[in-house]
């Protein structure tokens, strides 16, 4: 059994538990995705998406 919760511990996904980075994150990955194979995305979504970031990594969110 405790076999069992060492493999379990060792091969879990360790998720950042802040939530700014994690938004920056998923802007980048947007970003360079959209930018990479040029598809057309709202300006408007990459703003928010880069506005929240920048205030949720600022708050220490």
């Amino acid at each position: 059994m405790h076999q069992t919760l060492r493999w379990e511990r060792i091969h879990h996904m360790n998720f950042t538990k802040n939530i700014g980075m994690l938004v920056l994150a998923i802007f980048l990955i947007v970003y360079g995705v959209t930018t990479a194979f040029t598809i057309a995305t709202p300006i408007i979504l990459l703003g928010i998406l880069a506005l929240a970031a920048g205030i949720l990594i600022l708050l220490g969110k």
